[in-house]
């Protein structure tokens, strides 16, 4: 007799013969339908499981570059949680300037997206167009850059284990994800840009590769002060990426696949702008699923009346940002 001992095998039966709840249809109430799913993602999240506090901004330093003027500051997110950050404001063009939140994924920190190398390896990365705050203010944006939760600065201090997989399951205990922490660290500097100048408080972006985009995807469906998305390397079916594939355990939301997948979720996204840039080649994030993705992601901006809203650019590599995506996203908007 053969027996099924593997866990995977009864997890993979469920993604392949269960019905999302709250899944997409086209024949859907559409405002009703995104109010469920809203709701639902906020519980399962657990975002009632936070706190508002002062902000406390505390500026550390002003610099000044060739081509813009940083401010290094740092700000409370919740109680005894604070948030280290960056703002550069470009020297050409007249503000105020649209604004674009940049976010590392897993990677050394943020000094990535500052194109500045603290560790071996960090040349690489800012090589493979991951200094997203140098780009964005190239591209006439001001830029936020800061530190994401149990990343860089704000790493865990327990090193024998990866730096996001303690945090992750101590926010399981607290009836959270690490989704929803970095999310509301996202709204929290959000509510501190309005403490600075020469900031169009009405154009803000966001942006980030692989954990970066994750938190730029879910940020953006739970802020919508947040203007237009450029989510990287992480959009894709939930049943043909994580649900699938090896990954840390700051991508879960525990529930999330008994209601929707991903791409449902972009109806808290419509209609603002999204491009979803994905590699060719990426093996974690699979092209075939960013598409089925995208397919359906489609069909929700169709039913919105905004098909033009929504764009899928595709490199030519791997798991890495483009940034000659950054032209689709100008045309986009």
């Amino acid at each position: 007799m053969n027996y099924n001992f593997a866990p995977s095998i009864a997890s993979n039966n469920f993604m392949e013969n269960s019905q999302q709840k709250l899944a997409f249809s086209s024949d859907c109430d559409f405002q009703q339908w995104r109010s469920e799913v809203d709701s639902k993602l906020r519980k399962l999240l657990g975002m009632d499981n936070f706190d508002k506090v002062d902000l406390n901004i505390q500026v550390e330093y002003k610099k000044e570059y060739d081509d813009y003027y940083e401010t290094r500051f740092v700000f409370t997110s919740e109680y005894k949680v604070d948030v280290p950050a960056h703002l550069l404001i470009p020297k050409k063009g007249k503000g105020p300037f649209p604004v674009m939140i940049c976010l590392q994924g897993h990677s050394s920190g943020m000094h990535i997206s500052l194109g500045r190398p603290k560790y071996e390896g960090d040349e690489e990365s800012i090589a493979g167009d991951r200094d997203f705050g140098i780009q964005a203010v190239k591209e006439g944006y001001a830029a936020l850059v800061l530190e994401q939760r149990a990343f860089g600065e704000r790493k865990n201090s327990r090193s024998e284990i990866p730096n996001c997989v303690q945090p992750s399951m101590l926010e399981l205990l607290m009836g959270r994800c690490m989704i929803a922490t970095r999310s509301w660290d996202i709204s929290r500097a959000i509510d501190a840009l309005s403490h600075f100048d020469n900031i169009d408080f009405d154009k803000i972006g966001c942006m980030g590769n692989s954990g970066g985009g994750t938190i730029t995807f879910f940020a953006t469906c739970l802020d919508e002060r947040i203007k237009m998305a450029m989510p990287s390397c992480y959009f894709c079916t939930l049943k043909e990426s994580i649900g699938r594939i090896e990954h840390c355990v700051d991508n879960y939301i525990p529930g999330m696949l008994q209601w929707f997948d991903l791409p449902d979720l972009t109806c808290l996204i419509v209609p603002r702008p999204m491009l979803i840039v994905a590699g060719k080649t990426d093996g974690i994030f699979p092209l075939s699923g960013v598409e089925s993705a995208f397919k359906t992601t489609i069909e929700i901006y169709k039913k919105a009346g905004v098909e033009d809203k929504c764009k899928l650019f595709v490199g030519s590599g791997g798991h890495r940002f483009y940034k000659d995506a950054w032209k689709e996203l100008e045309r986009l908007i």
